[in-house]
């Protein structure tokens, strides 16, 4: 059997948890912070954890995840 390849983007952009969930980035962060709320810049700190629906089209693209 050859390897499976892995997306490239999907890569650079996703991470899985120990316990296999996906890691992703926050959106909406890029630019435009001036039209957020304070509250909103805040909770969109760090990174969020993928909801299952989303996770399993990324997981696809991550053959060995």
């Amino acid at each position: 059997m050859p390897k499976l390849k892995t997306k490239s983007s999907v890569k650079k952009r996703f991470s899985l948890t120990a316990s296999g969930k996906v890691r992703a980035n926050q959106a909406g962060k890029q630019h435009g912070m001036i039209k957020r709320t304070k509250k909103q810049i805040r909770n969109q700190r760090g990174t969020t954890i993928l909801a299952d629906q989303d996770a399993r089209i990324v997981k696809k693209f991550m053959p060995y995840g």
